[in-house]
């Protein structure tokens, strides 16, 4: 887990990254968890559609009953997602290639509303993971 112990060290800041290790999601949940962060997980492999997608960011995230689920939604409830008490938020997206597949431009569209996030300058440091097989993201840089 080299690339995301030094994300979560410090070393390497957070972003928007694919990551190609094969750990299990327990295990994953686990070194974040003991770092001090917040973990999400969004199993994308049956999430297709941009409803479906926007629904199980929404789930993954525990944002609220009023979330709208659109792209506009996904904006304002990310600005609330905070470190709180956590160094920050690692958001695991397994199985992203259906949907960047199947909705090429919503896809495009989900990862500038994550990459506003990521880079926003209130809320605690915030790290979206792709990981699996998909289409090349433009700009999204390997994290190992």
């Amino acid at each position: 887990m080299s690339g995301l112990a030094a994300l979560l060290a410090g070393r390497v800041s957070p972003g928007l990254y694919r990551w190609r290790a094969h750990f299990d999601v327990a295990d994953v949940r686990r070194t974040v968890e003991h770092a001090g962060w917040r973990f999400a997980h969004l199993d994308g492999w049956t999430t297709e559609t941009k409803a479906e997608v926007l629904e199980a960011i929404g789930a993954a995230l525990q944002f609220p009953e009023h979330y709208g689920r659109n792209f506009d939604a996904l904006a304002d409830c990310l600005t609330d997602v905070a470190a709180d008490d956590s160094e920050g938020t690692v958001l695991l997206w397994d199985g992203w290639g259906p949907f960047a597949r199947a909705e090429e431009r919503a896809f495009s569209v989900a990862l500038t509303v994550l990459g506003t996030r990521v880079n926003a300058e209130r809320g605690g440091a915030f790290a979206v993971l792709l990981r699996g097989d998909g289409p090349e993201p433009i700009g999204v840089p390997e994290l190992d």
